[in-house]
């Protein structure tokens, strides 16, 4: 079939690519249908709507019919978004890496006609350079081998074959997982950090939500004031750099340079999520209000840009409009000087960065690096109104294209994230937002009670992945934490179930990606490790902690130690992409219970705020009416009111406190709870 088949898709970055000579078709059975019956090899594109080298790399060849025409001829070509599709993105990506290659996007594969990996890239120029061969010379070149060496393609893809299919065993690798480990992992990957400013050594910099989280931990669990101090100081200078954007609020992907100032200027939903979480959770601890205007910002821009008319969250903003990275965000000095005067520009210039030459490529993005601490209210006061006045002049720019397909793991996170804030701060009406989204993602998007992935225009991905439950689930408990609305735990236990009946590796504790019933792949895919968001296995591990202690039921607790206990090979092999299952360890052994129980006609509600103003990922809150209704192999089953009061009982391990009537006294005993 000799055309180009992306209109009749929904994701919109395949349909960015359905005007391209190129004869596209998305992932399927059709397409791999047509490899086979016509012997060709495939082409396997994959990327995402906001990528700016996928853009680039669009634009250079597979928009040029000189390019499409010997794509065409020699190869059937497949176009995937990565977001909507990450199962099979993970699968090759992770063969790219077998390679020798670091990866990224696009990523470029070469394919037998069956789908089994031959060789790869990411991005190829249309000429020769930066190092790289032209792209019109790697497709000539990958087809005559394919045709001319048979044994050659047959020895490659069986290599990678052999590589995608091997499963980690006890005997790649041993780690004791005890405290020692998380100290030592916590010391080593301080080490790793930046002291300056924040993050990672060196650049690009990304947010690495997963791996603050856990240093956040290491201060509570270790007493160590580095990990604090490092986690704070990346907050801080993510707040103020301009990753973050000053006007409408969010976070940029990541930053090019190594302090935070120059962003690759799509903003994704689960980088959001995340960092509203982290936000949130630092400003309890610090009460710092720079990460409490922050998150505000920051779920403005949600509600304001990324919010669909389901109540659930698109997936990401551009980088790129009018064909220029960062032209809708960036600033010369002298239009700032036109928009708000001469006295008001030159005072906001100081502020935020802004030299006549620029701070970047000759144009200024800004940013409060060098003005790091807040400034007097009545000078904070003037820069809003200038704030203000700016974003209403960009907002007449031409923006960037919005991806606003609904991911159901995405939509997780940020649902957490503002359930956690809502509750924080006070806001009633983030936890509505959360809830709707919340909604939307289990019901109208749901099939016969199971997730989807993704949606949008009506159309789904479906079923949906480890992630998509776990981001759920995580969600819900979340919601159970922000409302008490114990819907949400029966909730977690229906999501937990499914994800279990449909995702379970019998062979080695843990998730699949993909669902039993899913298109059979060439293997069928853990979520072993973080990327930029976390594991579906850790995060699995730690919702089941929560739901153990939640409900006393020891089938919970049985899973969640299994699948830590068959993390410890991939511990040993990689820490860092191990955040989040080394979060989950610590957890497991330090999870704080604190169950609030009071007579009918009294409210717990000092208690509980007490609760909140004293918030760690460690504590798992739940009230009771009367008696704590617990199966009897929890600590607190059975506990009662003290003198017919409001009573709480915070619990580690296998014991509780004696019971605590005094609000202040709560807050006494969660601020000196054991590490």
């Amino acid at each position: 079939m000799s055309e180009n088949l992306l209109a009749h898709e929904s994701s919109p970055y395949l349909l960015q690519h359905k005007d391209n000579p190129v004869h596209w078709r998305a992932w399927g059975p059709d397409a791999l249908d047509e490899a086979r019956r016509e012997n060709k090899p495939i082409l396997l594109s994959v990327g995402y709507a906001a990528c700016h080298w996928c853009h680039v790399m669009a634009h250079e060849s597979f928009e040029d019919p000189t390019t499409a025409a010997v794509m065409n001829r020699l190869f059937v070509n497949i176009k995937v978004d990565r977001e909507e599709r990450p199962d099979i993105d993970q699968i090759y990506m992770t063969a790219l890496h077998a390679l020798g290659d670091q990866g990224g996007w696009p990523l470029t594969m070469f394919l037998t006609p069956d789908g089994k990996p031959i060789w790869g890239g990411t991005y190829f120029p249309p000429t020769a350079r930066y190092g790289r061969p032209a792209f019109t010379s790697i497709l000539e070149e990958v087809a005559r081998v394919v045709r001319e060496e048979p044994e050659t393609v047959t020895h490659n893809s069986g290599l990678l074959m052999n590589r995608l299919s091997k499963r980690r065993t006890e005997a790649d690798a041993t780690v004791t997982l005890d405290r020692d480990l998380l100290d030592r992992a916590a010391t080593r990957l301080l080490s790793l950090t930046d002291p300056d400013h924040g993050g990672t050594r060196g650049a690009p910099k990304f947010p690495q939500a997963s791996l603050l989280a856990f240093l956040w931990r290491a201060d509570t669990r270790t007493q160590d004031p580095a990990y604090r101090q490092i986690v704070l100081t990346t907050l801080r200078n993510i707040c103020q750099g301009g990753i973050y954007d000053h006007l409408g609020g969010g976070f940029a992907r990541y930053a090019v340079d190594d302090r935070w100032l120059v962003p690759h200027f799509e903003k994704m939903l689960y980088d959001n999520g995340q960092l509203i979480e982290l936000l949130s959770l630092a400003f309890i601890a610090t009460g710092d209000t720079l990460f409490r205007d922050r998150v505000a910002e920051t779920i403005g821009w949600l509600n304001r840009e990324m919010t669909t008319p389901s109540g659930a969250f698109a997936a990401s903003i551009d980088a790129d409009s009018e064909g220029h990275e960062g032209k809708f965000t960036v600033w010369s000095e002298a239009e700032i000087t036109d928009v708000l005067g001469p006295e008001d520009g030159t005072f906001f210039a100081k502020a935020y960065g802004v030299y006549p030459d620029g701070n970047w490529e000759g144009v200024n993005i800004l940013n409060r690096l060098g003005t790091m601490d807040r400034l007097p209210d009545g000078d904070e006061a003037r820069l809003a109104r200038a704030r203000a006045t700016l974003l209403e002049r960009r907002s007449r720019r031409i923006r960037p294209a919005t991806d606003d397909k609904i991911l159901a793991d995405w939509n997780g996170l940020t649902i957490a994230a503002l359930a956690l804030a809502g509750s924080t701060f006070d806001r009633a009406d983030w936890v509505d937002a959360a809830r709707r989204a919340y909604a939307f993602i289990t019901g109208p998007m749901a099939r016969n009670g199971r997730l989807a992935h993704s949606w949008r225009d009506d159309k789904s991905v479906f079923p949906g992945l480890a992630t998509d439950y776990a981001d759920t689930i995580k969600a819900a408990l979340a919601l159970h934490a922000a409302t008490l609305d114990t819907h949400f735990i029966a909730e977690a236990e229906r999501l937990a179930a499914l994800i279990r009946r449909h995702h379970w590796d019998d062979d080695a504790p843990g998730y699949f990606l993909p669902a039993d019933d899913a298109e059979a792949l060439i293997v069928r895919p853990r979520s072993e490790t973080d990327e930029a968001t976390p594991s579906a296995n850790a995060i699995m591990a730690q919702n089941l902690t929560r739901l153990w202690h939640l409900t006393g039921n020891d089938a919970y607790r049985a899973d969640a130690d299994a699948i830590i206990a068959a993390a410890g090979p991939a511990i040993a092999q990689n820490l860092f992409a191990s955040a989040a299952m080394l979060s989950a360890l610590d957890l497991r052994m330090r999870a704080t219970d604190v169950v609030i129980v009071h007579p009918a006609e009294s409210s717990p509600a000092d208690l509980i705020a007490h609760t909140r103003n004293h918030w760690t990922d460690d504590i798992i809150l739940s009230v009771y009416e009367g008696a704590a209704d617990l199966p009897t192999g929890h600590p607190a089953s059975g506990k009662t009111t003290a003198d017919n009061r409001p009573t709480a009982y915070v619990c580690n391990g296998e014991t509780c406190s004696l019971p605590i009537t005094g609000p202040k006294d709560l807050a006494a005993l969660l601020q000196r709870q054991p590490a």
